[in-house]
């Protein structure tokens, strides 16, 4: 158990006083974390993807190092023709990479496994398609303080599916949402950047993702619990939140964290003042 120390000062026209209040806050176990969201660049020539696992263990709510994982064995499977892909943290900073370079196919499941501590962890995705930015562009409208920055995006949605998407406006600014008031359209929509998050002139890119319905739900609930609505999403992971990777030697030990993997497309925007 950690104790933090908390001080509560009152003061009147009269008299002031203060009071030490000690805190217990609950210290669980560490739990294996594992972030595997893969993108590929299908607008790229030629195709690129980003397929790196990271692995972490989790800590109370208020340390501020993370321990990273550099002893898991790490392989992705094709589940269609079981050919396996080893992955290798040649660094030793938690970073897992592929030891060849290959491209999630349209249509195939892949299983991630990973191997820590004599447990085995896995968690199976297939690839989730996307649609190409019809236009991004800067705006000129702001909202309460008069300061911000618009970003104006638009982009084609599939009519024959119920949609799903996150966008990730660089500087660790992500927004996720889905096609119900606009299945089928063109979609636009403005992004605004307040006035301390971004300094003029800059250049940002700006990422929009296909994701499955059960990564959107997972999303949205991690940006609220972690109160990161506009942060990085993977920085703090409440213990009590869920991914679609399951421990297959101890299920009570389940691992923290979500395998995803999605064609992303990107847009590189000069802002300017």
């Amino acid at each position: 158990m950690k104790k933090i120390t908390v001080f509560l000062f009152l003061s009147t026209f009269l008299f002031s006083c203060e009071e030490v209040v000690d805190i217990k806050v609950p210290s669980g176990e560490p739990k294996l974390v594992i972030e595997a969201v893969f993108e590929v660049f299908f607008d790229d020539i030629p195709i690129t993807a980003y397929t790196e696992v990271k692995l972490s263990l989790s800590t109370d709510y208020f340390e501020e190092d993370i321990p990273i994982v550099t002893s898991a064995i790490v392989t992705l499977k094709n589940l269609s023709d079981g050919v396996i892909i080893d992955f290798e943290d040649l660094d030793l900073d938690g970073n897992y990479l592929p030891v060849i370079s290959f491209i999630p196919e349209d249509n195939i499941e892949y299983e991630l496994s990973v191997i820590y501590n004599n447990e085995i962890y896995k968690g199976i995705a297939s690839k989730i398609r996307t649609p190409k930015f019809i236009n991004v562009e800067q705006g000129v409208k702001t909202l309460f303080s008069g300061k911000e920055t618009e970003v104006i995006v638009e982009f084609p949605d599939d009519a024959n599916k119920q949609n799903f998407y996150l966008f990730n406006f660089s500087k660790n600014f992500y927004l996720s949402i889905e096609d119900r008031f606009f299945n089928g359209s063109n979609y636009n929509f403005s992004f605004f950047y307040q006035e301390d998050e971004v300094e003029l002139p800059t250049n940002v890119k700006i990422k929009m993702s296909g994701v499955s319905r059960n990564y959107y739900t997972y999303f949205r609930v991690l940006a609220n619990q972690s109160g990161q609505s506009g942060g990085a999403p993977f920085q703090t992971i409440p213990s009590s939140l869920l991914g679609n990777i399951i421990n297959t030697t101890n299920t009570k030990n389940f691992p923290l964290g979500y395998f995803h993997i999605a064609e992303t497309d990107t847009y590189n925007l000069s802002l300017i003042e």
